[in-house]
C-alpha cells in the first residue's frame, strides 16, 4: 500500500462523504437500525452518530482501511455504542450464520471488488427476518448522465480507491439474492455524476 492510499486517499473520501448532502442521506437510513448490527465499510464512523442507542445492542464495523480505522477511533470514545471493528475486506465477514438484525451500508457498494459474494456473505449472516439498510451513489436514470460516468468510471475508479459511479445498485442487490422492499432514489446536491443516490431497505428473497 503506497502514501497515498494509506494517508492521503482515507482523508480525500472522508471529506467527500461527510458533505451535507450525503449525511442528510445517512441520517435517513441508519436510525433504522436495530439489534445487532454490521456495517459493512465503516470507513471514518460517520454513520456512528445517527445510531438509536435505544435500538442498537452492538455495532460490528468491517474496514479493511487502516488509514480509515485510524479516523474512525477518534470518534469511537463519544458514540455510546458497544462497538468492535474488524480489520476484513466486505468479501470475508468473521461472523456466524443468522447472527446480524441489521446490515448497513453506506456508500460502500461502489468501491467492493468482488460486490456479489460480499453481499451473498452478507446474507448469510442475516437472521431469518433481519434487514439490509442500504444508501448508495450509482448509475443515473438519464442517458446522458450514464454514458458520462460510464465513460469516465475507469479514470474515477484509479484515482477514488477504487470506488464505481456507474453501478446499478438495486439490480446488483436483487442478484446477490435480496429483495428490494423499500426503494427510493433521486439526485442529491452535487456534481450529476456523483450524486445520483439509491436508499432503502432489503431483504432475503
Amino acid at each position: 500500500m503506497g502514501l497515498y492510499d494509506r494517508y492521503v486517499l482515507p482523508r480525500l473520501i472522508n471529506l467527500a462523504c461527510s458533505s451535507k448532502p450525503n449525511m442528510k442521506q445517512r441520517e435517513k437510513i441508519v436510525p433504522l437500525a436495530e439489534g445487532r448490527v454490521l456495517e459493512i465499510g465503516m470507513g471514518s464512523g460517520l454513520n456512528l452518530p445517527f445510531y438509536d442507542r435505544e435500538k442498537v445492542e452492538k455495532v460490528w464495523g468491517l474496514e479493511p482501511s487502516e488509514g480509515m480505522r485510524q479516523l474512525a477511533r477518534r470518534n469511537f470514545g463519544g458514540a455510546g455504542l458497544d462497538l468492535e471493528m474488524i480489520d476484513l475486506p466486505g468479501e470475508q465477514i468473521p461472523l456466524d450464520a443468522n447472527s446480524i438484525d441489521t446490515v448497513v451500508i453506506t456508500y460502500t457498494l461502489c468501491t467492493i471488488p468482488d460486490v456479489r459474494a460480499a453481499l451473498q456473505g452478507m446474507l448469510r449472516v442475516l437472521r431469518p427476518g433481519g434487514t439490509l439498510l442500504f444508501c448508495e451513489h450509482g448509475i443515473a436514470p438519464d442517458p446522458k448522465v450514464a454514458k458520462w460516468q460510464n465513460r469516465l468510471n475507469p479514470t474515477w475508479r484509479v484515482f477514488a480507491g477504487g470506488c464505481n459511479i456507474n453501478r446499478d445498485i438495486p439490480a446488483v442487490l436483487q442478484a446477490a439474492g435480496f429483495k428490494v422492499v423499500n426503494d427510493e432514489r433521486m439526485y442529491i446536491p452535487g456534481i450529476k455524476v456523483l450524486s445520483y443516490n439509491y436508499w432503502g431497505a432489503a431483504v432475503p428473497a
